[in-house]
């Protein structure tokens, strides 16, 4: 069975109705959370380029969005990359990625489009950037920088190889066009195993083959976030001077989240969240692995061509894609 149609136009609808409240703000701290926003999408852009040996691009359309306005646009997104089903087609399907767009909307703090014609977009979530600088009792401008500095790595990523977002699109529609859809029922059970055991994730509704896809996918997407996350710290303190305070609270609060219990875990468990915060600590220390063996520019040739993105073996074993790549 392959996976159901779905109506891009419903979803768009329903998915900004699903979203959470933001923290409260007065508006005039609105309007400078929004100014302080792009003013650190501007800053960090050169930074990012200067730690990570890449070179700067056209700066990125820089949209500061609410919850409700990232959940319509990666509405729009996934359906640029899946393909438009049409008006009235996969309503369940509509329904069901609105639902999942809701939920995840109150965790982002930025996101890169790099698909359609033209610069690619950076999308900074204000409510989620300014929740978490509170929670975390962090310096607001240094937090809105570190923020923008990885967004913006992932900018100089995609600019550095013009392959990659055709290459990660063509990855996921082909895995969606050919993924079973999952009964209520499979995911019920399989939500119930998590909030028991923590051991369940939606990949265990995929066969070998989608899972082998979903790997090869995962790999590539550790290295993306893994490198942003090293390269928001390689600034240093001369340009963000509590840098090292926001990498130990922003560590702990993951810590933290990995170690949800009961409606938490089982959200976490069905939504895939686990899977991804795993991808910022692999592709760091992947980052961190290679860079000591062969430099800046080493490393950098993972840029170069699809081949030379490290599979899922080698993210674990660095020295394995080194050999492959370095000789």
């Amino acid at each position: 069975m392959s996976a159901p149609a779905v109506d891009w136009e419903l979803a768009a609808r329903l998915a900004p109705r699903l979203v959470r409240p933001g923290p409260v703000a007065v508006w005039s701290d609105r309007v400078q959370l929004v100014d302080s926003l792009r003013c650190a999408a501007r800053t960090a852009l050169p930074h990012a380029a200067r730690v990570t040996g890449l070179e700067q691009p056209e700066a990125p359309q820089t949209l500061v969005v609410d919850r409700a306005g990232w959940a319509r646009a990666n509405v729009r997104a996934l359906g640029g990359v899946i393909g438009d089903q049409g008006r009235g087609a996969g309503t369940g399907a509509a329904m069901e990625l609105a639902a999942g767009l809701g939920l995840l909307s109150g965790s982002v703090l930025g996101q890169v489009e790099p698909w359609g014609a033209g610069r690619p977009r950076l999308l900074l979530v204000a409510p989620n950037v300014l929740a978490t600088e509170r929670s975390l009792s962090v310096p607001a401008e240094d937090f809105r920088l570190w923020v923008a500095l990885h967004e913006q790595t992932h900018v100089l990523q995609f600019a550095a190889a013009s392959w990659l977002a055709g290459h990660l699109a063509e990855r996921v529609a082909a895995l969606w066009a050919d993924q079973p859809r999952p009964t209520p029922g499979a995911v019920l059970a399989g939500a119930r195993q998590a909030a028991r055991s923590g051991d369940w994730t939606p990949l265990d509704l995929l066969d070998e083959r989608q899972r082998a896809e979903v790997d090869r996918i995962g790999a590539v997407m550790a290295l993306l976030e893994g490198h942003a996350d090293v390269a928001m710290d390689a600034v240093g303190p001369s340009v963000i001077p509590s840098v090292r305070q926001l990498r130990r609270r922003f560590g702990r609060r993951r810590a933290a989240a990995a170690r949800a219990t009961g409606l938490r875990r089982v959200l976490r468990a069905v939504l895939g969240v686990d899977v991804k915060l795993a991808q910022y600590t692999d592709g760091a220390t992947f980052v961190r692995a290679v860079r000591r063996r062969v430099g800046r520019d080493g490393l950098n040739a993972v840029w170069s061509a699809p081949e030379l993105m490290p599979g899922p073996a080698e993210l674990a074993d660095p020295a394995s894609w080194v050999r492959r790549v370095h000789g």
